[in-house]
């Protein structure tokens, strides 16, 4: 989505857009990084251990995203770009739908004695 909306942006667009130094080293190329710059990386992966608190945790992380792409929805009047946002955003809805399915399996589970 990044790349179709600047694949033909000139040199001075970027940099108006403060994009100059991710031209200056990566062309047109994607580099993942939230808004305030800072690269991403693998630290933004939580896990405990426990299945409960790990979707717990997946469920926040799809509702901060639905939320994100929300934010982005209402800050642009691009009808295409739009429309791809709200698929994004659908699809963070479905996950967060499913782990919270999973944690009622789990929840309903637990308490059952295992016969093997």
């Amino acid at each position: 989505m990044i790349y179709k909306l600047t694949k033909d942006a000139t040199v001075e667009q970027l940099e108006a857009a403060g994009l100059g130094p991710n031209y200056a080293q990566r062309d047109h190329a994607l580099f993942y990084q939230n808004s305030a710059g800072v690269p991403w990386t693998a630290a933004y992966i939580q896990a405990k251990g426990d299945p409960l608190a790990d979707l717990y945790e997946d469920i926040a992380a799809e509702e901060k995203a639905r939320a994100t792409y929300q934010w982005l929805i209402d800050m642009t009047d691009d009808v295409d770009l739009q429309d791809s946002l709200k698929f994004l955003r659908e699809r963070e809805i479905v996950h967060a739908l499913r782990f919270k399915e999973s944690v009622q399996i789990l929840i309903d589970e637990r308490g059952k004695k295992k016969v093997y």
